[in-house]
This record gives structure tokens, sequence and C-alpha cells, in this order.
């Protein structure tokens, strides 16, 4: 037996009934010639980290945009975050953790520069959310138009990750529910470095039900899914700790999300983009040819192709094509 078959063998011995075995995958859209030493999730979850979509991650707003700080979160630094949080979970609940792993990295492959506000300015322009644009990126624009030909489960889980959304896996359940409790504690740490909030804002009916401080709301969370996920067919919070979370979220978007500081430069970002779409569907010669060339191998719209094009763009690439594109240079002559 190879490496890859007996961690297959193995796998079937101690997983969760419920859980998808590596053997058990629906396979790709096309059919490769399998590792010796890796599953097929374990591959998947290495292609999606040797994409450039992943390394441009980096670069793309969490919250705050293009931060100056050293330790405010990235995009690529949530999506760390999820994977650590979903693979604690999935590991305690006998789950696949490789197909759980590839899930998280991949599941924000799609988002724009700017985060959210560039996702609302091109979905102006063209029916956008980021769930959809990040099965996209690894089905058809990575690999210059070849995509990542990743295992059907992990693309469920990718295009299921948010929304009103169900993936069809348990380990894509559980990658929904991390990426919510990850993204609403970090995002809480990122305000308080930043001094918009504190502690004690927090009201006090949310630190009965979760915790005290964010490291005990985030701790509380992660193992009530667990002991209400336990010997059962899908992912759940109990219901105070849902109450709960809920209270949280909706207190971060009164208080953080909505707030006029920090999405102070969001009307910036969203006229910079609109103005970037508008250049380049009147200049289609200026839009990189393994962009146009999904137009002729897809039969996909001129629209469909510059948001495919923008919405792989970093933060700071924006800013320099719209500085190159819009903003005259001083004579130096």
């Amino acid at each position: 037996m190879t490496i890859r078959e007996e961690r297959e063998e193995f796998e079937a011995r101690i997983l969760s009934p419920y859980a998808v075995a590596a053997r058990d995958s629906k396979g790709r859209e096309e059919d490769i010639e399998p590792c010796p030493l890796r599953t097929c999730f374990q591959r998947d979850r290495d292609r999606i980290i040797h994409s450039k979509s992943f390394r441009r991650l980096k670069h793309k707003t969490q919250v705050f945009l293009a931060p100056a700080g050293d330790h405010y979160r990235t995009r690529l630094t949530h999506t760390l975050e999820v994977s650590q949080i979903a693979r604690t979970i999935s590991r305690a609940l006998w789950l696949n953790e490789d197909l759980t792993e590839a899930i998280a990295l991949g599941h924000d492959l799609g988002h724009t520069p700017f985060g959210h506000a560039g996702e609302r300015a091109l979905n102006t322009k063209c029916p956008f959310k980021h769930n959809i644009q990040s099965l996209r990126v690894v089905e058809k624009i990575e690999n210059e138009g070849k995509g990542l030909n990743l295992t059907w489960e992990v693309r469920d889980g990718i295009v299921n990750h948010s929304m009103s959304r169900k993936a069809a896996t348990l380990e894509g359940r559980v990658v929904r529910l991390a990426d919510k409790i990850a993204y609403i504690n970090h995002d809480m740490d990122d305000a308080m470095r930043a001094g918009l909030l504190k502690e004690e804002d927090v009201p006090e009916k949310i630190r009965k039900i979760l915790g005290q401080t964010r490291k005990e709301r985030l701790d509380y969370m992660i193992k009530d899914i667990v002991a209400n996920s336990r010997d059962r067919d899908d992912i759940l919070m109990s219901e105070p700790a849902y109450e709960g979370f809920l209270e949280l979220q909706k207190f971060m978007f009164e208080n953080l999300y909505y707030d006029s500081e920090c999405k102070a430069e969001e009307g910036k970002a969203h006229t910079m983009l609109i103005s970037l779409f508008d250049y380049y569907m009147e200049h289609q010669e200026k839009v990189p040819s393994e962009y146009l060339g999904l137009m002729e191998k897809y039969g996909q719209s001129l629209e469909r192709t510059v948001c495919d094009y923008i919405s792989c763009m970093t933060d700071y690439y924006s800013v320099a094509m719209f500085n190159e594109l819009f903003v005259p240079e001083f004579w130096r002559r």
C-alpha cells in the first residue's frame, strides 16, 4: 500500500460515520493520477496554498481598509484563524480535518479589494457575491483559466460558507460557523486595538452568556459547537450560545461595522472601484490577456470578465491602477 492508501484506511477506521473519508470523495471534474503520499483533500489544501489568489489575501481588507499598523487582521490572517478554529472543531468531532482545512483556506479567495465595500461596489455593476466568486476562482480563474480542479466536497464547502446556504458536508458546515465566530471575535480585538471599542462596552447580557473577555467568548463558542454536534448529522450551537452570538453580532454591527470613523474611507474605495470598472469596460485592451481569455473559453460577458479582474486585485494594486489611470503625473523636466 502507498502512504496515501494507508492514510485512507486509517481515516475509514477512526473518523465519525458523519465525516467524509477521502476515499469516498465524489472526485474532481477532471480525473488525475492519485498522489502516493497525499489524500485528495490534502492535495486540494496544497493547491489552494500555492495559488496566487491565496497569496493576494495578505493585501486585502478584513475590516480596516489597508491598515498602517502591523497587527490588524487582513483577509489572509482571517483565513488562517478560521482554519485553526475549524480544524479544532473537526478534530474534536472526528471529522475529516484535511477537508475542513482545504475549505477554510479557500473560502475567501473571491473577496474583492477593500472587503465588503468592494463587494458592494462591484455588485452594482455585475451580480457579485464573494462566496460565488471564490468558487469561480478555483474553478475558472486560477491557473491561467484552468482552475485548480478541486474535489467536489471542497468546492461545495467554499460556495456554501456564507449567507443562508448550507454545505452538504459537516466539514463545510464547521467552516461556516468557524468563519462567523472568528470574524466577530477578531474584529472586536482589532476595534479595541484601534481604540474604537473597550471590553466594558460589551453589554452585560452578552458577557453573562458567552464570557467576560474576547478569549473566553471564543473558547465558549468553540466548545459549545463541539458539545452540541457530537454524534449528530449536523453542526449546531446551543440555543443560548446562538442567542448570545446574535446579540454580539448585533452589537458589532451597531458599534463597528456601521461606525462612521471605521468606514470613513469606504466611499472613496467604492468610487475608485466603480471608476476602474467603467474604464476597463471602455478599454478592453487594458484588461490582462489571462482574464480576456476567460471570455473565449467560457463564453462569459465583458462585465463578468472585468469584475473577475478587479475582484482579484489587492487593495494596493487597485489604488496603484487608479493612480496610473486617473491621477496626473507632475511634469519633471
